[in-house]
């Protein structure tokens, strides 16, 4: 399966499964990136426990992603794997819920690879899936990855102490989600561009009257 799309800013992106032929490119963005990216990965609660090999790794992807538990993608921007966004625990029935993970290349962070992937995703889920709801779950520090939520309007739905494991404890996460009923009928796409928008003519608005200068905070110098 592959998705594809365009940021608001026009950068083509692609979505597709990874596979063994792309692991050299793969594991070459991950060590570039490795500083960026270990706060915030998953880690095992058992100290001994082998690292799993990228052959592992796409293995227990395609298993998964068949069996229909998961969606786990590569995020190719202008042809480049620069991410990943992986939709993990699929329940259908009266459910009907998922949760998200994401990451980017530091080089695009800010540049809307990531909430337009992830838009693009939930548009599958939502639209062909027949998904109700979908859930990310982030920690309170990370917040290149509170950004993504923001922009794409998910709502706010507390916090949960000691949720998952990461570098190496288990830490607290802040729940968002975003259902069909938020939608009313739009698409998760057309709503990061609506919003989008909005941020960026609230942003030209405070340019206009702002001096050059001034503190986020502050109030504007009146001219005399």
């Amino acid at each position: 399966m592959r998705l594809h799309g365009r940021t608001p800013t026009g950068v083509d992106l692609t979505l597709r499964p990874l596979t063994h032929a792309d692991g050299s490119v793969f594991q070459a963005v991950r060590r570039a990136n490795a500083q960026w990216l270990e706060p915030w990965d998953a880690t095992a609660p058992e100290p001994d426990a082998p690292a799993r090999t990228y052959e592992e790794l796409v293995t227990q992807y395609d298993l998964d992603g068949a069996a229909g538990r998961a969606l786990p993608l590569a995020v190719e921007a202008e042809g480049r794997v620069v991410g990943q966004v992986n939709v993990g625990t699929v329940v259908y029935g009266s459910f009907r819920s998922c949760y998200i993970g994401y990451w980017v290349s530091r080089a695009l962070a800010g540049q809307l690879v990531v909430p337009t992937g992830v838009a693009l995703v939930a548009d599958h889920l939502f639209w062909r899936v027949g998904l109700h709801r979908i859930e990310i779950n982030i920690r309170p520090e990370n917040t290149a990855s509170l950004a993504v939520v923001r922009k794409l309007g998910f709502r706010f739905e507390g916090r949960r102490p000691h949720y998952l494991h990461i570098d190496g404890a288990w830490r607290e996460h802040l729940s968002f989600a975003l259902t069909t009923e938020d939608l009313a009928g739009e698409t998760v796409l057309a709503r990061l561009t609506r919003l989008t928008l909005r941020s960026q003519s609230s942003h030209e608005s405070l340019a206009r009257h702002t001096e050059p200068g001034a503190r986020p905070g502050e109030a504007p110098r009146l001219p005399s």
